[in-house]
């Protein structure tokens, strides 16, 4: 739950200023930093990301009433559904940021010593 608010918070913020990828790496060292397993992980940054680009993409096209997407949505294979592309958005978005992610915490698993298992 913490990793999730965390990238999402951090994620809308820094978009407002960096370019989009800046999420990758951005959820890459949170998720190494909380050291959770790769499922958590991977779920954290989908929704963290995802969420936060749905709401964004949802505000843009309600406030230019769905012009733009009806537009952008015809020339890919959605049929001119605006409502589509936003949903489109939100799970690559999602799938980027689910990505960064599981690989921050399988890298943190990576190069974290176990401890030895004791002799009987």
């Amino acid at each position: 739950m913490l990793l999730f608010l965390l990238i999402s918070l951090l994620a809308a913020v820094a978009q407002l200023f960096l370019p989009w990828w800046v999420i990758t790496p951005l959820c890459f060292a949170l998720a190494a930093w909380r050291n959770l397993s790769g499922g958590r992980s991977f779920v954290a940054g989908f929704l963290g990301v995802g969420v936060g680009w749905l709401v964004l993409a949802s505000w843009l096209s309600f406030r230019n009433e769905g012009l733009l997407a009806h537009r952008v949505a015809q020339l890919l294979p959605l049929g001119g559904q605006g409502w589509l592309l936003v949903v489109a958005t939100a799970v690559i978005g999602g799938l980027v940021g689910g990505l960064a992610a599981l690989a921050g915490a399988w890298v943190r698993q990576a190069v974290t010593p176990k401890a030895p298992i004791p002799a009987r």
